[in-house]
């Protein structure tokens, strides 16, 4: 008689487990609401999509006499866009053995080129080729802004690139510039004190410059 009779234990466990699972499931509940809720917090407006398309395009000789010293000068560029920024991969060949480049973002691709920002050093190795992979904003939020001080300027877009010479001796001694009786200096790298453009992207409109294609 007694191995039938139901036990108190063997009533209030299955209660019990129930009520564990029905408190287990609340604090998962809880919990999964609250990490929703940090992360809208944290995402805002500009929260960008991971999901974004990259962008590739292409850097040209800057000039004719760049086509004529250095025939295979060119480069090639791909935009990934980021969550928080942006990652941009530049490549260039044809250059000269061993050389260094400077590249900037700019507002228009040849000169006198507007506000210009300077993202990075490209050393070309050998056989000519060099690349570089920097992180920014290089999409169509890209934009300098000088509210006063030493100088103001509204809020400008920069949707072109530009690479440069860091020595203004080695263009010159290419052949780079006919006509000239010495180097040229341009103010395109660290030091204020580089040479002339090597390539950039003015098969783009002056105010449609790649960047400007790159959303997120």
């Amino acid at each position: 008689m007694s191995s039938a009779r139901p036990t108190i234990r063997s009533i209030l466990a299955p209660t019990a487990a129930k009520a564990v699972t029905v408190v287990a499931t609340g604090a998962v509940a809880a919990a999964l609401s609250l990490t929703a809720t940090a992360g809208a917090a944290t995402g805002g407006a500009h929260a960008r999509s991971a999901t974004a398309s990259s962008f590739s395009f292409g850097l040209k000789p800057s000039s004719s006499a760049i086509s004529a010293c250095l025939p295979k000068a060119g480069g090639h560029v791909t935009i990934t866009p980021g969550k928080l920024n942006d990652t941009m991969t530049v490549n260039l060949h044809g250059m000269p053995p061993n050389a260094g480049f400077d590249l900037f973002v700019i507002q228009q691709p040849t000169a006198p080129f507007g506000v210009s920002w300077y993202q990075s050093d490209i050393q070309a190795n050998d056989n000519g080729f060099g690349s570089a992979t920097v992180k920014g904003i290089f999409d169509d939020e890209t934009f300098s802004v000088s509210p006063g001080g030493t100088t103001t300027f509204a809020p400008t877009h920069q949707y072109h690139l530009g690479v440069w010479f860091n020595d203004p001796n080695v263009p010159f001694n290419l052949g780079c510039e006919p006509g000239a009786t010495q180097a040229i200096v341009t103010p395109f790298n660290g030091e204020q004190h580089a040479g002339i453009q090597v390539v950039n992207t003015a098969q783009f409109p002056v105010d449609a410059g790649p960047l400007s294609h790159v959303h997120r």
